[in-house]
């Protein structure tokens, strides 16, 4: 299944330890077919559990090619990792690297390599992982569809 990721951040005061209360910005990842689409289901997902006011500041396209969550309770962070295919040139001979982003849930940095190469392992091209960065991503929002729903058209 195709995704189509949007970064959108969300603007709130947020009520610190120190009982101050202060403006956040936050960005949370929305899988959606449109930026409206996108706008809509990210308000509808984060409405349950914002009290007070909040406004969507930035909804931006980001292109990832695979994304692995994880169930486990201390992952609760998001890393993106630069992926390096190596394949050959058929005409030159030379190798050929093509760079790839993919997102891991993990809950520090060595766990995001190990979850990565976890989700590799069916991968039949050779890879190399060129970088691997915490991002301040807060959650992120696949797509599920619906056990309802319904294809518009049924066979006869």
């Amino acid at each position: 299944m195709q995704h189509n990721w949007f970064e959108c951040k969300i603007r709130y005061e947020k009520m610190h330890e120190n009982g101050v209360q202060k403006p956040v910005t936050e960005p949370y990842l929305v899988d959606a077919l449109s930026f409206t689409e996108a706008e809509a289901r990210f308000l509808e997902e984060m409405t349950p559990f914002m009290s007070g006011e909040f406004t969507g500041t930035d909804i931006n396209r980001v292109k990832y090619s695979e994304i692995f969550f994880s169930e486990e309770e201390a992952a609760d962070r998001w890393f993106k990792c630069k992926l390096l295919f190596v394949t050959l040139d058929e005409k030159s001979g030379n190798e050929k690297k093509i760079s790839s982003q993919v997102l891991v849930q993990a809950a520090d940095l060595r766990d995001a390599v190990k979850k990565l190469d976890e989700g590799m392992k069916g991968t039949m091209a050779d890879y190399l992982i060129s970088a691997v960065a915490e991002t301040p991503l807060m959650d992120v929002f696949p797509y599920l569809a619906e056990p309802k729903d319904k294809p518009e058209f049924l066979d006869a």
